[in-house]
C-alpha cells in the first residue's frame, strides 16, 4: 500500500463518496495494524485531491448561480475583460453540459452574445485550453 493511486475526477456525486468511504476504509485498516506512515501515504494524498475537487465543484456552483441571476449580458460583457471572455465560455459549455433547459436557455443567449463581441475564436481557444479547467 506504499504506492498511491492515481485519482480518478469523478462528475458525480455518487461516485465521489464511494470512493471517500473506500479511501476511509484502507486508512482505517492500516490505523488498525498499526501502520501510521502507510495510513498517512494514503491519507495527505486522498485529502488534497477531496479540497481540490470540492473547491472546484464550489466554483462551478457560484458561477452557475451569477450566470443565471444576470439580467443585462450586454453590460455583462462590456465590465468584463477581455482576457477572461475564453473561461466564461468554458463556463457557459460546463453549463449547457448539464441539460437543464432555463440553464441552458441562459447559456446560450449568453454565448451568443459573447460570440458577437468576441468572435469564434473565443470557442476554439476554450475548447483547447487545458489549463483553464472547469
Amino acid at each position: 500500500m506504499a504506492a498511491t493511486e492515481a485519482f480518478v475526477e469523478a462528475d458525480n456525486a455518487e461516485a465521489i463518496i464511494t470512493r471517500i468511504e473506500h479511501k476511509s476504509r484502507t486508512i482505517d485498516s492500516l490505523l488498525k495494524h498499526s501502520k501510521p506512515v502507510e495510513s498517512l501515504q494514503v491519507r495527505i494524498p486522498f485529502l488534497c485531491h477531496i479540497f481540490s475537487t470540492i473547491k472546484r465543484v464550489l466554483i462551478v456552483i457560484v458561477v452557475h448561480i451569477a450566470l443565471m441571476a444576470i439580467k443585462d449580458v450586454g453590460g455583462l460583457l462590456s465590465s468584463l475583460d477581455p482576457e477572461y471572455y475564453d473561461i466564461l465560455m468554458k463556463y457557459l459549455y460546463r453549463g449547457l453540459s448539464t441539460g437543464d433547459r432555463l440553464t441552458c436557455d441562459q447559456c446560450l443567449h449568453i454565448h451568443e452574445k459573447l460570440t458577437e463581441r468576441a468572435g469564434l475564436g473565443c470557442i476554439l481557444r476554450s475548447l483547447a485550453d487545458t489549463v483553464n479547467t472547469v
